[in-house]
């Protein structure tokens, strides 16, 4: 393993640095974040992610060692973990991961999200979209931001496992369009239903903030815009369940 460094203070360095990490300013100045728990740790570390480790020291004397043996390794009392979690009680363990870069995006099926700002509505349709098999989410402006601790929890991991990116959302609807994948959007305004569409292996789902629902201008580039039939009285669905609903109607 690498020299395991000791931090007790709050008010060391790096300890400022891990904080920052806490702020989406901080994650785009250095291109990183913070994740915290075992589960989120481990999967981070399949995706060959992490920068560094950070664990209590009550935490280490249980720590698989021979697992992280190549990482960086920080060890911190109980104090520094409080100041770097963002949970009532923090799990002991952390690590520094880089952000993924938006290059290389390649497949046939894709979420877009537009100005969703909800962490955990988008850490459900992150998770979702990657329990449908779908290649890549791209996150469109006006949403929250796909690192932030609470999108990162509610993922539950998913981040590692798809690309899931911040872009400019007309540019993806006219590249995806270039490449014969129809782009649907959602709304009830001149929309159809969605089993008016034939499932297919190749689309583009765009879905919308949950107010307001998707722009007019986004609205205007697609293919078709689709609804989801309610039976009840409820008026609308939570739009990350209407997400999952789509995505597995579409894929077929």
């Amino acid at each position: 393993m690498k020299q395991m460094k000791l931090i007790q203070s709050p008010k060391n360095e790096k300890v400022k640095q891990w904080r920052k990490l806490l702020t989406k300013k901080g994650r785009d100045t250095t291109k990183s974040f913070l994740v915290e728990g075992e589960h989120l740790v481990e999967e981070a570390l399949r995706a060959n992610l992490i920068q560094e480790l950070i664990v209590t020291e009550n935490y280490y004397g249980k720590l698989a060692k021979a697992k992280y043996a190549s990482l960086e390794m920080f060890v911190i009392s109980n104090e520094v973990a409080k100041v770097i979690s963002d949970t009532e009680t923090p799990q002991g363990i952390f690590s520094v991961c880089k952000q993924l870069n938006e290059t290389n995006i390649e497949g046939s099926k894709f979420l877009l999200i537009d100005a969703v700002q909800d962490p955990g509505n988008l850490g459900t349709m992150i998770r979702t979209a990657d329990a449908a098999g779908i290649d890549a989410v791209i996150v469109g402006t006006g949403s929250v931001d796909i690192y932030n601790s609470k999108v990162i929890r509610s993922a539950q991991g998913s981040h590692f496992h798809l690309p899931v990116v911040r872009s400019e959302l007309t540019r993806w609807i006219n590249q995806l369009q270039q490449l014969n994948i129809p782009v649907y959007g959602t709304s009830l305004e001149n929309g159809i239903s969605m089993y008016e569409i034939t499932p297919s292996h190749s689309f583009a789902l765009i879905v919308g903030n949950e107010g307001q629902g998707m722009s007019q201008e986004l609205l205007k580039l697609t293919e078709k815009n689709l609804y989801i039939p309610i039976y009840g009285k409820s008026e609308s669905l939570n739009v990350a369940i209407a997400t999952g609903i789509l995505l597995y109607y579409l894929r077929g």
